[in-house]
């Protein structure tokens, strides 16, 4: 079993849209038993809230839900449990060191440096462009299906 977290920083618009969408893409390709995936915030401002109504709607396009999905707070054990964590911008990277110190940087790393272009993930809280922030996370998931195709073998 492959375990993948997302993080962002509050948990309400990147990482539950690239949870919600990579789970998505790992059911269609019949891998859900061997992926697990969550997501998580590095602040506690949103813990308990649903999914941004942005990220909700975008992902609605495409079928995708996120029924049942509430912010939730990054923990020290979730180092150690996930073979994966993603963040989406260098802010929620120093978060994580500012908490947890130094980290596993073969485990721990910005999402978008999976691609041959790296670079943070706008969070559309501020840009309001959930259309930029989805494009980049499908790139990425794209990268990282890749990844566990070839760590599980298929």
């Amino acid at each position: 079993m492959i375990k993948i977290m997302f993080v962002c920083h509050g948990n309400i618009c990147r990482s539950p849209m690239a949870e919600a969408l990579f789970r998505h893409m790992i059911n269609e390709e019949g891998l859900s038993d061997r992926v697990f995936i969550d997501s998580s915030a590095t602040s506690y401002e949103e813990i308990g809230n649903p999914v941004h109504p942005g990220t909700r709607n975008k992902l609605k396009k495409y079928g995708i839900s996120v029924d049942n999905m509430f912010a939730s707070k990054l923990k020290r054990s979730d180092l150690d449990e996930f073979d994966y964590i993603f963040t989406m911008d260098q802010n929620n990277m120093n978060n994580i060191r500012r908490e947890f110190g130094e980290v596993d940087q073969t485990k721990v790393m910005k999402f978008m440096d999976l691609t041959d272009q790296p670079r943070d993930i706008a969070d559309p809280w501020y840009t309001g462009n959930f259309d930029q922030t989805y494009d980049d996370i499908y790139e990425s998931c794209l990268c990282l299906m890749k990844l566990v195709k070839e760590r599980l073998g298929d």
